[in-house]
């Protein structure tokens, strides 16, 4: 990396990364993703974080219109990247990465879409700033866990949308600089987000992220300076939020980039779940009925134990947030129904007592073999014990989208299908998914928005 402090070197990476510098899979894992994070958006679309953020977004005017995916209507930059946010994080559908620090990098689309399409960005530009994005923020969570010192993991968006966002702007470093400065030093996310029964603010965290993140890029544009040495400061990040780090190499020159580190979810559940949705699918039909079950044993890693495991709230969730964030009942639906979806996780399940009543018969616990699997692993081992004395018993380590075990481009599109198809016509998923795939051949990124207008 180029001399200077963090926040230099990370500047001029980012004013010096172009879509030649890409390599094809990275390239072709940005159109992938662009798909899947648009269809998490449908899905999400009649939900009421999402209308709540679109009605806001509905009061504001912008000389420099950006679009409210969904709709016709256009705002600022800042708030397109708030209620597009939200769309693409509520269902808790879209991409993951996880590493000493979570992450869900396609939250990063929000900040490259709102800025990119008034900017009149080409394809390349989008899939550039994209890749640039999830470079900067899988790497920050490659370098020190923030979760354990109290902040919430989008706490790391604001580096990653304000440097994206600024170099769809054509920021040169010197203005990055003080982009990530603006960004970073007002936009600390505690992690209360996440602990004990969740709120609708789960879904918009990194939505907020994103909109500080364009309005501190926009900021710089225009000639605002930004705290100085916003990591390795007196009372900087470094000291006050994340501990001491190194960043050693970035994507390029060799080095593979890291949207092709991530994963694309198959269920609609927090991602430590996945491989215990897995495992518990592959058992359910050897049981033969839920009724069967005397109790179940979990054991996992101690992330899972820590965020989706280990509170009271987790195993009477009242609300979408808390449930799709509890693996005890992500086990629990799985083993009832056969299948995880989108209604797995509405009002008529989160009242089923009879469902209810086989998430108290779970017990999760951690295991100190599996946890050494993790991160490169999302290991989970379910032990289903029977009223008749049989014991049933599935590990998972792979699960189906983490990157050694991939979904297929095929996969990917009928994902987003399943998605659009209660929304828009097949005539329009059609041509988005032609848009898509043909990413690096459009001129500008605004058509393909219009598209989803309903």
């Amino acid at each position: 990396m180029a001399e200077g402090n963090l926040a230099e070197r990370l500047s001029a990476y980012a004013a010096g990364l172009q879509y030649e510098d890409l390599t094809p899979e990275a390239v072709h894992e940005a159109k992938r993703r662009l798909l899947d994070t648009l269809g998490c958006a449908m899905g999400a679309f009649q939900s009421e974080p999402a209308t709540i953020a679109r009605k806001l977004a509905a009061t504001v005017q912008s000389d420099f219109p950006a679009t409210v995916v969904g709709t016709d209507r256009q705002t600022s930059p800042e708030m397109a990247a708030f209620a597009n946010g939200v769309m693409f994080r509520y269902l808790d559908y879209n991409d993951t990465y996880l590493s000493k620090e979570p992450a869900h990098p396609s939250d990063n689309f929000a900040a490259v879409l709102a800025v990119g399409e008034p900017q009149g960005s080409s394809g390349k530009e989008i899939i550039t700033a994209a890749a640039l994005a999830y470079e900067i923020q899988c790497r920050l969570c490659d370098a020190a866990s923030i979760r354990a010192r109290g902040w919430d993991h989008v706490t790391y968006g604001s580096f990653s949308t304000s440097l994206a966002a600024g170099k769809l702007l054509g920021l040169n470093a010197s203005q990055l600089t003080h982009a990530q400065g603006l960004a970073g030093v007002p936009n600390n996310a505690m992690r209360q987000t996440r602990v004990g029964m969740l709120s609708h603010w789960k879904g918009c965290a990194f939505a907020n992220a994103s909109r500080n993140g364009v309005f501190a890029a926009r900021l710089a544009q225009l000639g605002m300076t930004g705290p100085s040495e916003v990591f390795e400061g007196e009372m900087g990040f470094f000291k006050q939020v994340s501990g001491p780090f190194t960043l050693d190499k970035l994507g390029g020159s060799g080095t593979p980039f890291m949207i092709n580190a991530t994963y694309i979810k198959y269920y609609p559940a927090e991602y430590h779940s996945q491989s215990a949705i897995d495992a518990a699918l592959d058992l359910r039909p050897q049981l033969g009925s839920v009724d069967e079950i005397d109790k179940i044993t979990i054991e996992t890693f101690n992330a899972a134990v820590e965020i989706i495991g280990g509170e009271p709230e987790k195993w009477r969730p009242t609300t979408r947030e808390t449930a799709d964030h509890s693996l005890p009942y992500c086990v629990a639906v799985a083993l009832t129904d056969g299948r995880v979806t989108l209604d797995s996780f509405d009002d008529a399940h989160l009242h089923d007592e009879q469902l209810l009543s086989l998430v108290q018969k779970i017990e999760v616990k951690a295991n100190a073999e599996l946890n050494k699997k993790y991160p490169e692993g999302i290991p989970n081992l379910i032990r289903i014990h029977t009223r008749s004395g049989k014991t049933l018993e599935k590990e998972v380590t792979f699960p189906r989208g983490h990157a050694r075990n991939p979904l297929t481009d095929q996969e990917v599109e009928h994902k987003f299908r399943t998605l659009a198809e209660p929304r828009l016509s097949g005539a329009k998923i059609d041509e988005i998914l032609d848009r898509c795939w043909n990413l690096d051949k459009q001129a500008s990124i605004g058509p393909l928005l219009a598209l989803f207008a309903m």
